[in-house]
């Protein structure tokens, strides 16, 4: 099939939510209307990127694309005057150093959107989700490592590069000694309250059998709580989203750390209290994959209106043709 004429309803976006075990290909309008989605194992760089290629041309043959997201696993450079912008930075995943991510979208002659795999998601929760009606908002993934997609007034955070809070240092817990998950930092959140951590701290016990009243929760919570703290002092997010492995599988977590947050801020700063302020994503496992989506449709709305897009549109553009 060819591209859509003219006068039918406008082709679907594209999104590739790339991460460290496994990118999922996304062909949507939005989280109500999904066209097609695929997953592709994340193996060497050039096979991966191969496999993702192939299914763009695909949807582009058979549906036409309005634009491209790209989300990746980090650190990416996003400085656009960056010879390397698009590209994998200091990666621990072996053989994808330097790789060019972006490259994957940039034959179909439409706006390409490009973030972090965070960054992205809490987009999406903006768009569709928990943070609906927020220019400030933070989404936080705790998994094998912790990040933290920071959305402030309406735009990712940038500078030196991207966010990367999951690395921010907090005090331990008196007496927590555990050693930290993460190579670099000894008392980083990541190292701390990771499943990576979680793993470090069970010590070989199976952490299906874990309890909500568990001892070994403390000193992850005090450490993400911390983190939150952190957040709420510096930019002052209307809501902060967890979600993850850990959290999905212990949804108990997301009060007690809203309870230790509070209990660490003193009165001294007062969150809103008209509904839950650390909460769970609201699109669930759909997240990551509608942030790519996100991205796509922010490109394609900048690109179709340079001079009058939303003021909100993070500044992600890559525009081909």
């Amino acid at each position: 099939m060819g591209h859509q004429t003219s006068d039918a309803a406008p082709p679907p976006f594209a999104g590739v939510e790339l991460g460290g075990t496994k990118c999922v290909c996304t062909l949507a309008y939005g989280p109500d209307r999904i066209v097609d989605q695929c997953t592709i194992h994340t193996t060497g760089p050039d096979e991966t990127r191969d496999a993702i290629r192939a299914v763009l041309r695909q949807w582009h043959g058979d549906h036409g694309l309005r634009g491209i997201g790209i989300a990746s696993f980090g650190p990416v450079c996003l400085d656009p005057a960056d010879p390397r912008y698009g590209s994998i930075l200091a990666t621990n995943k072996p053989g994808w150093r330097d790789t060019d991510v972006i490259g994957v979208a940039t034959e179909f002659g439409v706006p390409v959107g490009f973030d972090t795999d965070v960054n992205a998601a809490a987009l999406a929760e903006i768009r569709w989700g928990s943070g609906r009606g927020l220019r400030d908002f933070a989404y936080v993934t705790v998994g094998t490592g912790i990040g933290v997609g920071l959305i402030v007034h309406g735009q990712p955070t940038r500078g030196i590069g991207h966010s990367e809070i999951g690395h921010i240092r907090v005090p331990r817990l008196p007496g927590d000694h555990v050693a930290s998950a993460c190579r670099y930092h000894d008392d980083c959140v990541e190292g701390l309250a990771s499943g990576s951590a979680l793993v470090v701290r069970l010590g070989g016990r199976d952490a299906a059998g874990l309890s909500a009243d568990d001892p070994v929760w403390d000193p992850m919570i005090a450490a993400l709580a911390a983190m939150c703290h952190a957040l709420v002092a510096t930019t002052g997010p209307w809501r902060i989203a967890i979600g993850g492995g850990v959290f999905e599988r212990q949804p108990h977590l997301h009060a007690r750390v809203q309870a230790a947050l509070i209990a660490s801020l003193a009165g001294y700063i007062d969150i809103p209290t008209d509904r839950p302020f650390v909460t769970a994503p609201a699109l669930g496992q759909l997240t990551g994959p509608l942030g790519s989506i996100a991205l796509a449709e922010t490109a394609w709305a900048v690109a179709d209106a340079p001079d009058t897009a939303r003021t909100d549109a993070p500044i992600l553009l890559h525009q081909n043709g």
